[in-house]
């Protein structure tokens, strides 16, 4: 079971990235996926969630109605839409796979004017 980030990078204040996580050794939709982030000297925090095999997600207060989880099956990756993106949004996201206790490698996400 493995999980591997992309996508990340640096954006503007009010500017916009997508990341991927694509899963192998198990079925992507089958299973609930999450989305965490860690910014400097904080604690990782949950950021979105996505129930298996629905198109059900719930989102942190802090990133609602400005993040968008989505899926595409055929690839068996995940995907975190990132909008009006702001300076706190900073920090290294990471894709998750409870069922399996699988974490992605992390990705850095800076937002800087």
């Amino acid at each position: 079971v493995q999980l591997v980030e992309s996508g990340g990078g640096l954006a503007q204040p009010g500017g916009s990235l997508r990341l991927s996580c694509t899963a192998s050794g198990f079925t992507l939709s089958s299973y609930v996926m999450k989305w965490y982030r860690q910014a400097p000297g904080k604690e990782r925090e949950w950021v979105a969630t996505f129930e298996s095999g629905a198109t059900f997600a719930s989102y942190a207060d802090s990133v609602k109605g400005r993040f968008t989880i989505s899926r595409d099956n055929a690839k068996n990756t995940m995907y975190l839409q990132m909008n009006s993106l702001q300076l706190d949004d900073t920090a290294v996201y990471y894709c998750n796979a409870p069922t399996w206790n699988s974490w992605g490698q992390g990705i850095q996400v800076t937002v800087s004017s």
